[in-house]
């Protein structure tokens, strides 16, 4: 019967068991002081290097289930605890990886591997070694995203991902105008999509073209202004067009878009005038009033909360103030950019978004809260209230 197979180290239940059981408490910083015995956490850091070296060994696995199931694993703990010193000394190693399996890799492998590789940079920050990954990996995403055969969710995962890793690492300005006109060349097809006269009908490739918009909205936050001038002038005529769009999730990011591209245009120009305002208030109104009996009720109720800011934000230069609660702290988003900029970090880091954003200090540095705040175990404790109380 031939040669025996050999024993996988995991399956995919006992990875995601595995992962869970070993991650689950890293998202809560407050989750080593509640009450019951001590835990040693050296020995508990040690345990999961121990299985994270595993997990980078096995993303060089023939079998793509184990490949693809090692590479979720290495998300789950990179989103879930800082792992700075770790990270750093494999990095050319997780590198490699990342590029073998989003070029050798199906769908699924590619987005998980194009995760994986936001979540490095996330954690590497904006140093030297953020820009040797990119350099590696830029050209490889590029490929994929302008990959008309390589499957949607791979391109619109490489899309993410190059829009991302571009805004952490890139102090070239060359490199930056090169991502965002790579990213430009997908969501653009999305303009030349107008039906007859009223709309834009949404196709399979909707999803690709608002993930490559969204990206390069984000990277147009860190422009300089006078490039900002020349994008706005060159997308704020077309972009509405795209709030006659089928599909719910491109309306509303079309709508964002506008919104924040107004906000940019005001820091630019305090007299900035945009010659069709009747006709795109008229739009967005009626968007933000939506009674259309063929949609959904969720659909409809999130649309019109949506718009009803975006309107606020177009004619009245007004902008709802949310706040963001993490550990002890608290932050104040109050502008379209920082908006933008914590949705699209928290879609990547899920539940570990409030802790790398009290420990992680790239993100800290992003919003502008200083170095992170040291709090002994005593205190931690002294600060969760119980739930009665709560």
């Amino acid at each position: 019967g031939g040669q025996p197979r050999n024993v996988q180290p995991f399956s995919d239940e006992d990875a995601s068991i595995e992962t869970m059981s070993h991650c689950s408490g890293f998202s809560d910083p407050a989750s080593f002081t509640e009450d019951g015995p001590e835990v040693d956490e050296e020995a508990t850091q040690e345990d999961l290097e121990y299985k994270l070296k595993g997990f980078i060994d096995l993303t060089l696995d023939k079998s793509a289930k184990t490949r693809q199931a090692a590479l979720e694993s290495l998300k789950s703990a990179f989103s879930s605890k800082i792992l700075y010193e770790f990270i750093m000394e494999r990095r050319m190693t997780l590198t490699d990886s990342i590029e073998r399996c989003i070029k050798k890799g199906k769908s699924d492998e590619q987005c998980a591997a194009a995760g994986l590789a936001c979540l490095l940079c996330v954690q590497m920050g904006s140093g030297i070694e953020s820009e040797e990954i990119f350099k590696t990996l830029g050209p490889v995403l590029k490929k994929i995203v302008c990959d008309g055969t390589a499957s949607i969710q791979a391109r619109q995962a490489c899309a993410t991902c190059l829009g991302i890793c571009c805004f952490i690492v890139t102090d070239d300005i060359t490199e930056l105008y090169s991502t965002m006109e790579c990213l430009e060349n997908i969501f653009t097809k999305a303009y030349q999509r107008d039906r007859d006269t009223n709309g834009v009908s949404s196709t399979h490739n909707t999803v690709l073209h608002i993930s490559a918009l969204l990206a390069w909205t984000l990277l147009l936050t860190i422009c300089p202004m006078n490039e900002v001038k020349k994008k706005i002038e060159m997308h704020l005529c077309k972009l509405p067009s795209l709030l006659s769009c089928d599909d719910l999730n491109m309306r509303i990011a079309a709508g964002e878009t506008l919104a924040l591209l107004f906000e940019l245009a005001r820091e630019t120009d305090a007299d900035f005038f945009y010659e069709d305002m009747d006709l795109l208030t008229e739009k967005l109104r009626a968007l933000a009033t939506d009674g259309n009996k063929h949609r959904a009720k969720v659909d409809k109720r999130k649309q019109r909360s949506v718009f009803r800011d975006v309107l606020r934000a177009v004619e009245e230069r007004d902008f709802p103030t949310e706040m963001v609660k993490f550990g002890p702290e608290r932050m104040y988003i109050d502008c379209w950019v920082k908006k933008q900029t914590y949705e699209t970090f928290k879609e990547i880091l899920g539940s570990g978004m409030q802790y790398h954003l009290q420990s992680n200090d790239f993100l800290r540095n992003v919003f502008e809260l200083g170095p992170p705040v040291m709090l002994d175990a005593a205190t931690l404790k002294t600060m969760k209230i119980p739930r009665f109380e709560r």
